[in-house]
């Protein structure tokens, strides 16, 4: 008797242990992630102070769709320019609890989808390596013709396929997808377009913005109010002809804060590097804001003298463009974590 009555209360209080878990699961996950869906109606199209979409607390998870950098307005051949509404539409802000300046916003990248069935690389007034612009303009040079591509995108094998215009030339290529555009609200009152890149992250362009990555941003105001969009699913080191192969996409992102540890530029990390960013023009410049934010990071927390960190990164450092079209260029530098002495 007393066997059974023992096997009965273990037997309640399992069930009510399971019951605790499953309402716990069930709260956790209603309390962590947090959806949102944007629209052509509900997006922005400059990083700065603006009623916030949703609230997240860190350890929060965003899940959020994003449009692409026309607005997914170009949809067929004969589909014109004048249908888009805006350069880069942004899904956002988010207002991050708790986030004040003088604190880093943390961005892990959980993971990031496609939404749609091909891609659009294009040609505009304006953009592109070697095009004239705004600042290097040149006597009696005719803008090139707007042209668009369209990207047929295959999930299965993970590719996008390039077909010339001018002839009968097709290819494959791999996809990576990442977010162009992710950044928080400019510091000192300023508005900044979604078309540009700065300190507060923007249309940085950079594959790191890709899954498995994490993204540090420097909070400017309370809640940070971050942004996200222009998808790519693929794109060269550069951007150069001012496009990548522009998607929507589906992001999973989580968030959190570091509390009183400012940083002045955009950050990256995963398992193996580090990388920062230096965005500014002329190019030179990008450089030596990347390689010296690198050199500060190095030193902090890793042990090493500046100059050590410089010599080192100079025999096994990594640097790429990963956009010379915007009104500022960008520039990432990296390196293997292998190279480095144990973090503090």
């Amino acid at each position: 008797m007393r066997r059974t009555i023992l096997l009965a209360v273990f037997i309640l209080a399992a069930g009510s242990v399971f019951l605790r878990a499953q309402t716990a699961d069930a709260q956790s996950t209603d309390s962590q992630v947090v959806h949102y869906h944007a629209t052509i109606d509900t997006v922005k199209y400059v990083y700065g102070v603006a009623p916030p979409v949703a609230r997240l607390k860190p350890g929060n998870i965003l899940e959020a769709n994003s449009l692409d950098c026309f607005g997914n307005a170009l949809q067929k051949p004969g589909d014109s320019f004048s249908l888009v509404k805006g350069d880069n539409p942004l899904t956002g802000p988010f207002f991050i609890e708790g986030a004040e300046p003088g604190d880093t916003l943390v961005v892990r990248i959980l993971d990031l989808q496609v939404d749609s069935n091909q891609g659009i690389g294009a040609f505009s007034p304006g953009f592109g390596a070697a095009n004239s612009t705004h600042y290097t303009p040149m006597l009696e040079t005719k803008p090139l013709p707007e042209k668009m591509w369209f990207y047929p995108i295959d999930r299965e094998q993970n590719t996008a396929t390039f077909q010339a215009l001018d002839s009968n030339f097709k290819v494959k290529f791999p996809l990576h997808p990442f977010l162009g555009c992710i950044g928080v609200c400019p510091a000192n009152g300023e508005a900044r377009s979604s078309i540009v890149p700065a300190e507060f992250g923007g249309n940085m362009d950079a594959p790191e913005v890709s899954r498995g990555n994490t993204l540090y941003l420097p909070v400017n105001v309370s809640g940070a109010l971050l942004y996200f969009g222009d998808g790519h699913a693929a794109m060269g080191d550069g951007e150069v002809a001012g496009s990548a192969v522009e998607v929507p996409m589906r992001s999973r992102l989580k968030i959190d804060v570091i509390k009183g540890q400012r940083i002045e530029w955009p950050r990256f990390e995963n398992e193996t590097e580090i990388m920062t960013t230096g965005i500014y023009r002329p190019v030179d410049d990008a450089v030596r804001i990347a390689v010296t934010e690198l050199m500060h990071w190095i030193h902090a927390d890793y042990s090493l003298s500046e100059l050590d960190a410089y010599e080192l990164f100079s025999k096994v450092g990594k640097l790429h463009l990963t956009e010379m079209v915007d009104p500022n260029y960008v520039v990432v530098a990296a390196i293997d974590k292998k190279y480095l002495p144990p973090k503090k």
